[in-house]
């Protein structure tokens, strides 16, 4: 029945959700890599979907690679030439 059958607004299954719903119908409680692991003994795997989802909008997309991606590449330390030990500063 999907993800919306279950309460979730989008059609995604993910480790989480899927950890939920056993929870709820077998009572029973895993871990997220548990989870993984039962599914991939039973033969399931990641899937990537195929294409872009509907609800894209790649002007959103492209203005926020225009105007924030530049400022979060800035907010990176500049690489300076220094001392490889974390304890010990440079010499002069």
């Amino acid at each position: 029945k999907g993800p919306a059958a279950h309460g979730w607004e989008d059609q995604r299954w993910t480790l989480s959700r899927v950890k939920t719903v056993i929870g709820r119908r077998f009572h029973l409680t895993y871990t997220i890599q548990g989870v993984r692991k039962l599914l991939v003994r039973n033969g399931w795997s990641c899937q990537v979907p195929a294409r872009r989802a509907i609800e894209r909008d790649d002007d959103a997309v492209a203005g926020w690679v225009k105007e924030v991606w530049p400022c979060a590449e800035d907010s990176r330390r500049p690489v300076e030439p220094g001392s490889s030990s974390r304890t010990k500063p440079d010499s002069p």
